[in-house]
């Protein structure tokens, strides 16, 4: 059973954060300069709005499945070893 756990480097972190805050930019900026009418720009930020919380959202939810498979897993190898330990001492 092993209790590894991965942390992100303050870097990574920064240049995610940077990375999502320059595409959104960039987008709101092509929508806001876009030859088009109001209304138009208005259903495309609406688009895009939707469809970053979809991702967020989507993210969390694989996140979250992988972490209860996880634990799941610990409980199961904890058990095993428990088992495997009474038979041991037998």
């Amino acid at each position: 059973m092993s209790n590894e756990t991965t942390q992100h480097s303050g870097a990574w972190v920064a240049f995610t954060y940077a990375s999502f805050l320059g595409a959104a930019l960039m987008v709101a900026l092509g929508i806001l300069f876009m030859p088009v009418d109001i209304w138009m720009k208005g259903y495309f930020a609406m688009g895009v709005i939707m469809l970053v919380q979809s991702c967020i959202t989507a993210t969390k939810t694989v996140r979250d499945v992988h972490e209860g498979r996880r634990m799941v897993n610990r409980i199961e190898d904890a058990k095993t070893e428990r088992l495997l330990m009474g038979v041991g001492k037998d």
